[in-house]
C-alpha cells in the first residue's frame, strides 16, 4: 500500500499558532499526521510568532538546530536566523506557510490562490481556525454597548466567521473545526441569535456542500448550543477555560465514516481523572520578585514596600485579621530570599512537579533549551504590591480569591472600576488558586496583571508571560515575539495547544476513514 503523506491543514485566524501546534504535534508511523500548509493571521507581531515557529516545525523532532536556540536565548538577531544555513530552506517553507493577511479586507482572489497554491488539489485536507471573538464575549459586548449601541451593531467582527464560510465554499474541506468563546451562544445582533445563523450557514454553506456539525464531547441526536461547549479543565489542561469548538464534518462523508460510531469513545474527548492545579504546571520555574513602579526600583525598596502589607491591617476588625498579619509577616520574611527580577532567557535546570503527569510534562519540557525564556516579571505600584500581598495570604489560607469588600479599609482600591459597588469587577484583583487550575487566561492579561496575582505571597506579583504561556500550555521553546504587551495578548488570544492536540487525534481517525 502507498504510503499517505501528512493531512494538510489550512489554519484561518491562526494568532500566535495554538490550534496549529496541537494539529501538528501528532505522530503516525514516524511522520506527522498533519501538515500546515498556510496559516492566515493579521496582526504583524503574532504573525511573527507564526512564522518563528512554523520554523521550527519544519525540522523533525529533536532535530531543530542549534540557531534557533540561540535566537530565542537572545544571541542572534532574527535576521540571522532566517538567513542561517542551517535554517535557510525551513525559513523559506516558514514564510510561505505563515502569511500575513487581513481576511476581510485582503482580496479574496489574493486569499484563494495561497490557499489552492497549498493544497495542490489535495481532497482530504482539514480547516481550522477561530474568528475574532470580541463582538461575542460578553465582556466585550457590555464595553462595546455600553459606549456606542449603534457602532456594536454596526461592528463588522460580528461577520467575520463568513470569511470562515466562505473558504469552505469555495474548498469544501473534509472536515473544519472553528473554536470561540462561549459568548457566542448568547450574542444577538439586531434582535437575531448570532449563533442560530452561524449553524445554519455552517450546515449549508453554499455551492452543493453540506456539513453535519459534531460536538467533541457530547454524544447524541440533537445537540443543545451549550454541548458545543469544551471545559478545558477537564482534558487535562490547567486553566478554566470554556470555549464553543464546532466539528463540522462534510455530508457526503459521514456514511463512510458511519462505522466509527460503533466505538464512540474514539470519538469524544476523555476527561482526565484529576485535573491539573497552577502549583503543579509552574512548580520549577525561578522564583522572582516584581519590580516597582513609579519609585526607583531595587530589592530593598521592594521589601520596603510588602513591609507595609501587614501594617495596613492595623484597625481592621476582622475575626482572621492576626492570622492573616501573620501570614503576610511570614511572607514578607520569605521575600528577603527572592531578589531575581527574571530575564528573557535563564540558564537553569527546570525541576517538575512529581504530580504533573509524564505526558504533559514532556508536552512542556524541551532539554535542549537548558532554561526558561521570557520568565521576567513586571513592575507594579506600592499600593497594588500590597494588595497582592494580602490577597494572596487571604487565598493561602481560604482556598479562594478575596472581593474588594473583604479587603481591609487602607487597602481598598480609589479606582472606580474596582470599588464595592461596581459589579463584575469586585474580582479586579484576582489569585490562581495553587491547588486549582487557573481561570480562564483572556487577552486582558495584557493590562496590568490584576486579575493573575500569583498565588505564592513570597513572589507578591503578577504571572509572568512563560507563566501564561504555561497555563495555556505552550511548549517551554514556544517563542513569542514583540514586547511583553504584545506577548501577553498573544497567549490570551490563543487556544491552548494540548487541548488542539486531543482535538486533532479525534479528526485523524475521520480523516484517515475518509482517505480509504
Amino acid at each position: 500500500m502507498t504510503r499517505r503523506g501528512p493531512i494538510p491543514v489550512i489554519d484561518l485566524f491562526a494568532g500566535p499558532g495554538g490550534l496549529g501546534e496541537g494539529f501538528t504535534s501528532l505522530v503516525d508511523d514516524d511522520q506527522r499526521s498533519f501538515e500546515v500548509k498556510v496559516s492566515i493571521e493579521k496582526d504583524p507581531v503574532a504573525h511573527k510568532t507564526l512564522s518563528l515557529r512554523a520554523l521550527f516545525r519544519a525540522f523533525p523532532a529533536g532535530e531543530v538546530p542549534a540557531c534557533y536556540y540561540e535566537y530565542v536565548r537572545g544571541e542572534i538577531t532574527r535576521e540571522s536566523l532566517f538567513a542561517h544555513p542551517d535554517a535557510k530552506s525551513a525559513a523559506e517553507k516558514a514564510l510561505f506557510e505563515a502569511r500575513c493577511i487581513e481576511l476581510g479586507k485582503t482580496s479574496h482572489k489574493e486569499v484563494d490562490e495561497c490557499i489552492r497554491e497549498a493544497l495542490k488539489g489535495a481532497r482530504e485536507w482539514v480547516l481550522i481556525g477561530g474568528p475574532p471573538c470580541q463582538a461575542y464575549s460578553m465582556a466585550g459586548r457590555a464595553r462595546m454597548r455600553q459606549q456606542d449601541t449603534e457602532t456594536f451593531e454596526k461592528d463588522k467582527r460580528h461577520f467575520l466567521y463568513r470569511e470562515y464560510l466562505r473558504i469552505i465554499r469555495e474548498f469544501g474541506p473534509t472536515v473544519f473545526v472553528m473554536e470561540n468563546v462561549k459568548g457566542m451562544l448568547t450574542s444577538q445582533h439586531k434582535g437575531s441569535p448570532i449563533f442560530e445563523r452561524i449553524m445554519k450557514d455552517l450546515q449549508s454553506p453554499g455551492n452543493c456542500y453540506h456539513y453535519e456539525i459534531r460536538s467533541f464531547v457530547v454524544d447524541k441526536e440533537e445537540l443543545d448550543p451549550e454541548d458545543f461547549i469544551i471545559r478545558a479543565e477537564e482534558y487535562g489542561v490547567p486553566q478554566r477555560r470554556h470555549r464553543v469548538i464546532l466539528f463540522g464534518i462534510r455530508s457526503d462523508l459521514v456514511e463512510k465514516i458511519a462505522k466509527l460510531g460503533k466505538d464512540p469513545d474514539r470519538l469524544m474527548l476523555r476527561p482526565v481523572a484529576k485535573q491539573v492545579s497552577v502549583s503543579q504546571v509552574l512548580e520549577g520555574l525561578p522564583k522572582l520578585r516584581s519590580r516597582l513602579s513609579k519609585e526607583p526600583d531595587s530589592h530593598e525598596n521592594w521589601l520596603n514596600a510588602l513591609n507595609g502589607g501587614p501594617v495596613s491591617l492595623k484597625g481592621w476588625r476582622a475575626e482572621n485579621r492576626m492570622r492573616l498579619e501573620l501570614e503576610m509577616m511570614t511572607a514578607v520574611v520569605d521575600a528577603t530570599k527572592i531578589s531575581d527580577v527574571g530575564s528573557l532567557y535563564t540558564a537553569t535546570s527546570l525541576k517538575w512537579s512529581t504530580e504533573l503527569s509524564t505526558d504533559l510534562k514532556k508536552w512542556l519540557h524541551d532539554p535542549k533549551l537548558a532554561g526558561v525564556l521570557q520568565h521576567e516579571t513586571r513592575s507594579h505600584m506600592r499600593s497594588d504590591i500590597q494588595r497582592y500581598l494580602f490577597a494572596s495570604c487571604f487565598a493561602k489560607m481560604s482556598d479562594y480569591s478575596p472581593k474588594i469588600q473583604t479587603y481591609p479599609p487602607k487597602l481598598q482600591p480609589a479606582h472606580k472600576n474596582a470599588t464595592a459597588e461596581s459589579i463584575p469587577f469586585t474580582d479586579r484583583f484576582r489569585v490562581q488558586l495553587a491547588n486549582d487550575p487557573s481561570t480562564t487566561v483572556v487577552s486582558h492579561i495584557a493590562k496590568d496583571g490584576h486579575y493573575y496575582i500569583h498565588h505564592d505571597p513570597a513572589q507578591c506579583r503578577s504571572l509572568t508571560v512563560r507563566e501564561a504561556a504555561r497555563l495555556q500550555t505552550f511548549p517551554d521553546n514556544y517563542f513569542f515575539e514583540g514586547n511583553r504587551t504584545q506577548q501577553y495578548h498573544q497567549i490570551g488570544n490563543a487556544v491552548p495547544p494540548y487541548l488542539a492536540r486531543k482535538i486533532a487525534e479525534i479528526v485523524r481517525e475521520f480523516v484517515k476513514e475518509a482517505r480509504t
